[in-house]
Formats: C-alpha cells, sequence, structure tokens
C-alpha cells in the first residue's frame, strides 16, 4: 500500500486549493445556508457552480482529454474528492452521471454515444437520474417489471420506477426495462437512455421523513425510445447495470473517509457543548467509531493503490461500500447515543443548532440500503471474492 502521492499530484492540489478558495463564497460553508435555500434555487446555484468550475478545468479528472477531462491520475482524482470536501464546496447535482454512466459509456458505449453523453455531462447541460428501484423491485433489482416493446426504429416503454435521485430536476434517465416478452429475473433486460422531457414520462416528487423531495417517481406510458439508445447489448442489461454499479462501489473512499471524519469531530463538539464527554461508555463509543474510520482511511489507500497499479477490483469493489456504509451508519447511531434524551431537539442548548446534524442521522439509516444493500453486498463478497458456497 503507498501512502504517498507524486510532486505533480503535489502541485495539483496546491492548484487546485487555491482555485476553490477563490470561487467559494465564505456564506456557501456556513452550516445550514444550502437547507435555508429552496431547493430550485439551491440546484440551479450548485449547477452554474460546477459548470465553471468544469470550464476552469476542474471536473473529469481521470476522464481522457477527448472527452473534455484533465487527463490526470488516480492519485489527482482521489485528491480532488478529498479537497472538495475539505473546502465545503457545494455537492455535485449531477452525481449519477459523473460517477456511473460517464465511466460506463466510456467502457461499451457506442461513439455516437460518447459524443453525445460525455462532454455536456461534465458542463452540466445534461442531468441525468437512474431508474433502477420499482415498487416491486427494489434491492432485488432482477424482479423490475417495466417493459419496452420493439415498434419499428423505436422501443414503447410502459412502467414505474420509484426512489428515483433528482426525478424532478433530470434531462434524461438510464434505466432498465424488460425487452424480451416473457423473460425473468437477470435475463432480457436492456439499458435504456430516455428523454426525461418527452411525451409519456411523468416525474413526481416523494417527500421524504425530513422534509427535502431530492427523490421521485417516474412514470412510462406508451413514452417512445429509439433503438439506437440502448447502453450496451441488448439483452445484456443486467451485465450493464452490474459495470455501472462497480464505479460506485469501487470508489476508494478517500471522500467519504474525509467528509466522515469531519462529521466525528462535529459530534465530539456537541458531546463537549452538552457536558457528556466524559461519560465513560460515550467515550469508549466515540473511540470504536474513530478506529473504524481510520480503517475505512486504510482501505480507501489500499484501493487507490490497486487502481494506481492498474488492478481490476471486480467484486471486491462491494467491500468498500460495505465498509463505508457500515462505518457511516454506526458514526450516526454514536450521535444518538452522545443526544440521549435530547435526540428529538433542534437546539437542546442555546446557540447548538442540530438541524444540519439531524438531517445526516436521518440520512445515514438509508445508505446500507441503496446501491445495493450490505446482504446484497456480503453475499457478493462472500461467493464472488471468499468463494463460499451458495
Amino acid at each position: 500500500m503507498d501512502l504517498s502521492y507524486t510532486a505533480e499530484e503535489g502541485a495539483f492540489r496546491a492548484e487546485l486549493r487555491d482555485w476553490l478558495r477563490g470561487h467559494i463564497p465564505s456564506e456557501w460553508t456556513v452550516p445550514g445556508f444550502w437547507a435555508s435555500l429552496a431547493e430550485d434555487q439551491s440546484f440551479e446555484l450548485r449547477r452554474e457552480w460546477e459548470r465553471d468550475k468544469a470550464l476552469a478545468g476542474y471536473a473529469g479528472i481521470q476522464w481522457p482529454t477527448e472527452y473534455g477531462g484533465r487527463g490526470g491520475t488516480a492519485g489527482m482524482k482521489a485528491i480532488y474528492d478529498q479537497e472538495l470536501v475539505l473546502a465545503r464546496a457545494p455537492q455535485t447535482v449531477n452525481a449519477l452521471g459523473l460517477t456511473f454512466l460517464a465511466p460506463t459509456v466510456m467502457a461499451i458505449g457506442t461513439d455516437a454515444q460518447r459524443k453525445e453523453i460525455i462532454s455536456p455531462m461534465l458542463r452540466n447541460e445534461v442531468i441525468w437520474c437512474q431508474g433502477f428501484s420499482e415498487p416491486g423491485a427494489g434491492s432485488d433489482l432482477a424482479a423490475l417489471a417495466t417493459k419496452a416493446v420493439r415498434d419499428g426504429d423505436d422501443f414503447v416503454v410502459n412502467g414505474q420506477k420509484v426512489w428515483t435521485t433528482n426525478a424532478m430536476h433530470g434531462d434524461k434517465i438510464f434505466t432498465m426495462v424488460r425487452t424480451e416478452p416473457g423473460s425473468s429475473r437477470h435475463h432480457g433486460i436492456s439499458m435504456l437512455l430516455i428523454d426525461m422531457h418527452q411525451p409519456g414520462v411523468e416525474a413526481r416528487p416523494l417527500k421524504q421523513m425530513s422534509g427535502a423531495t431530492e427523490f421521485g417517481e417516474v412514470f412510462f406510458t406508451d413514452a417512445r425510445v429509439p433503438a439506437t439508445e440502448c447502453l450496451g447489448e441488448l439483452g445484456e442489461g443486467w451485465r450493464t447495470a452490474m459495470l455501472l454499479l462497480s464505479f460506485e462501489r469501487g470508489a476508494s473512499g478517500i471522500a467519504q473517509y474525509t467528509e466522515f471524519r469531519r462529521q466525528y469531530d462535529e459530534i465530539v463538539e456537541v458531546a463537549r457543548a452538552l457536558g457528556r464527554d466524559q461519560d465513560p461508555v460515550l467515550r469508549d463509543k466515540l473511540a470504536r467509531v474513530l478506529t473504524e474510520l481510520e480503517c475505512l482511511r486504510y482501505h480507501a489507500m489500499h484501493v487507490l493503490t490497486q487502481v494506481e497499479q492498474g488492478r481490476d477490483l471486480g467484486s471486491e469493489a462491494s467491500m468498500t461500500k460495505l465498509q463505508w456504509s457500515e462505518t457511516f451508519q454506526r458514526l450516526w447511531e454514536v450521535f444518538d447515543d452522545v443526544l440521549g434524551p435530547d435526540s428529538t431537539i433542534v437546539e437542546p442548548v442555546p446557540g447548538l443548532d442540530l438541524t444540519a446534524l439531524h438531517a445526516q442521522a436521518m440520512w445515514s439509516r438509508s445508505v446500507t440500503i441503496w446501491g445495493g444493500s450490505s446482504q446484497v453486498q456480503r453475499s457478493i463478497v462472500a461467493e464472488r471474492v471468499l468463494g463460499l458456497p451458495r
């Protein structure tokens, strides 16, 4: 495992840090700022900022230059992820496209798809959402029922997707549908790229317990999609989806560690403010989760080293998803322990506003479900990494 960065990567860190310092208004870094804005206002502000960042050359860090990327190293991408967290930069509005779809298109897309999708996505000209989960197919994605029937040069799509991130702001959606009549489970599925603004596509918001509406449900009613808008081979959508998800699960985890470590420090400050930092039971729990965080950091550096050496992580990527999601969840369980009877109070003592932390605590319950539940990840590791019998 290599814990160092090259001189070139160090210079990139300094350059990026300087740009971020000059392009993030101080009020944006104040806790609660983004939550104080209307969701549409927040989205557009972040979309514009991210576009400017891309035009300045700070996007697609590891992407090839022919796609508008920087052509940097895996180390530069890790530095980029870390520095954005440290600078409290606005969260991306196009995470699903940038993290999942773009590298998949680079790997298996047609030349036309690479040209039409990647550069516009980098500049946030097109916002992408993901249509996987359905009312009867959550973690069991193979149970999906949305159908696409061939009609000349088009597919006609009917069905419903749910828990779709960016559904209300998405311009296009990459979605899993059944293109082979009578098929079941993993067979006969294809990934289609569908225009969200066309007739026959309707998005409705889903309000969460936090009050946010970042998720939505999408209804397809005789929506027409050109047959050329299939990513990967027809009928091989399951293989395409597993490739796509590997880019999420296989991320090194450095950004997650950096963010979680800062959140840990904030939770410790809450314990001090409430006079509970000397409680031996709480101190033990805080020490345990800090140890897990440091294990996540070393795992992240190990994964980065493997990527830099050109190794394909394959199913081992599930280990990263499993580790960061469960560590994050335990971190916020300790937050609840710190609050104790004050866990439902926004301001337990004067001047201590816990609104943003409460939102993170509620969000933490979801991370072991989306992107493949922890149960699914354990099965993948057991069968495909450790070689255990099914």
